[in-house]
C-alpha cells in the first residue's frame, strides 16, 4: 500500500551546470502535476511531465520545483554597443578639454553610457534535460520511498480501526438474535401492564413472527463480513486500492444504516453509533491511499 503523500529532493551537477529538484506529493482524487520553473528552463516542462505520466504515479497533487545555476563561462552573453561607446567617449573627451579636466576612464564610460550589457545565454537544452532527469530520478525514488513508509503506517492503522469495527459487529450479530424474544416479553408487559383479557397466544406468536422478520438483519452482516474481508485483501494489494476502499466504506455505511433502521434494540442502536464513528476515521484514512 502506498500513501499519497511524500517527499523528494535531489542536486545534480555537471560541468559547472548545478540543479536542485523538490517533489512533493499530497492528496487528490485524480493525478494533478504543477511545475515552477525559471524562465530560461520552461523546456523542461514536457519530458518532466512525460517521466511523471508514464511511471507508478496514478493519484496525488505533485508540485515540481526547480532550481538552478549556471557557472559556466558561457552562461552570460557581454554586448557593448561600439558605436554609442565611442559617440560618449568623444563627447566626454570635448568637455574634458573645456573643463580642463582628465576624460573618464574606459570602466566609467561603459557605466555612464550605459554601452555594456550583460544577457544570459541560451541554455543547452539536451544538457540540462539530461541534469534534470537524473535528479528526478533520485528524487522520485526518496519521494516512493517515503510514500511506502507512510502506506505502511497507514495499512497498520486501518487494519486496527477495521479490527474494532468488526469486533462491534460481532456484539451487534450476536444480540440480534434475542431481539425477537425482546419484544415478545415487551409486548407481553404491555398487554398484563393494560389488563386485557389474555390474548390469543396465536396472535402473539403471529405478531412476534411479524417483528422478527421486520428487525431481521443476517443480509446486512453477510455483506458486512463480505465487504471487511474484501477490505482486508485491499490492505494487502501493493497496487492502487484507494478508490476500491472508498466504495468499500461507502457500502459498509449504507449496511450499518440499515442495521440502525431495522434493528430496535437500544443496545445494537449504541454499537451501531459506534461503528459509524469508526467507518467516519477509515473514511479518512482511507483518502490519503493511492
Amino acid at each position: 500500500m502506498l500513501s499519497m503523500t511524500g517527499y523528494g529532493r535531489s542536486r545534480a551537477s555537471d560541468g559547472g551546470r548545478d540543479l536542485l529538484i523538490e517533489l512533493k506529493a499530497v492528496n487528490h482524487r485524480f493525478l494533478d502535476v504543477s511545475f515552477r520553473l525559471p524562465k530560461t528552463l520552461a523546456f523542461l516542462e514536457e519530458p518532466l511531465r512525460a517521466r511523471l505520466t508514464g511511471g507508478p504515479l496514478q493519484r496525488g497533487h505533485i508540485d515540481v520545483s526547480v532550481t538552478y545555476q549556471n557557472n559556466r563561462p558561457d552562461a552570460n552573453a557581454v554586448v557593448i554597443d561600439r558605436q554609442r561607446l565611442l559617440q560618449s567617449a568623444g563627447e566626454t573627451r570635448m568637455i574634458a578639454g573645456e573643463l580642463h579636466c582628465e576624460p573618464p576612464t574606459l570602466g566609467e564610460l561603459l557605466q555612464l553610457s550605459g554601452a555594456l550589457s550583460v544577457t544570459q545565454a541560451d541554455e543547452d537544452a539536451q544538457a540540462v534535460t539530461a541534469l534534470a532527469l537524473a535528479a528526478y530520478d533520485e528524487a522520485f525514488g526518496q519521494l516512493q520511498a517515503m510514500r511506502e513508509r507512510e502506506g505502511a503506517a497507514l495499512a497498520a492503522d486501518l487494519a486496527q480501526n477495521l479490527a474494532l469495527v468488526e469486533e462491534r459487529t460481532a456484539v451487534v450479530a450476536q444480540r440480534a438474535p434475542a431481539v425477537p424474544e425482546l419484544y415478545r416479553e415487551r409486548l407481553t408487559a404491555r398487554l398484563a401492564e393494560w389488563n386485557l383479557q389474555a390474548a390469543d397466544p396465536q396472535r402473539i406468536a403471529q405478531e412476534i413472527a411479524i417483528a422478527a422478520d421486520r428487525c431481521a438483519i443476517d443480509e446486512e452482516l453477510s455483506r458486512l463480513n463480505s465487504h471487511f474481508a474484501q477490505f482486508r485483501e485491499c490492505l494487502r494489494e501493493p497496487g492502487e486500492v484507494g478508490r476500491r476502499m472508498d466504495f468499500l466504506l461507502q457500502e459498509m455505511n449504507r449496511e450499518v444504516n440499515t442495521i440502525g433502521s431495522k434493528a430496535s434494540d437500544a443496545t445494537i442502536a449504541q454499537r451501531v453509533v459506534e461503528i459509524k464513528c469508526l467507518l467516519e476515521k477509515l473514511r479518512e484514512q482511507a483518502q490519503n491511499v493511492v
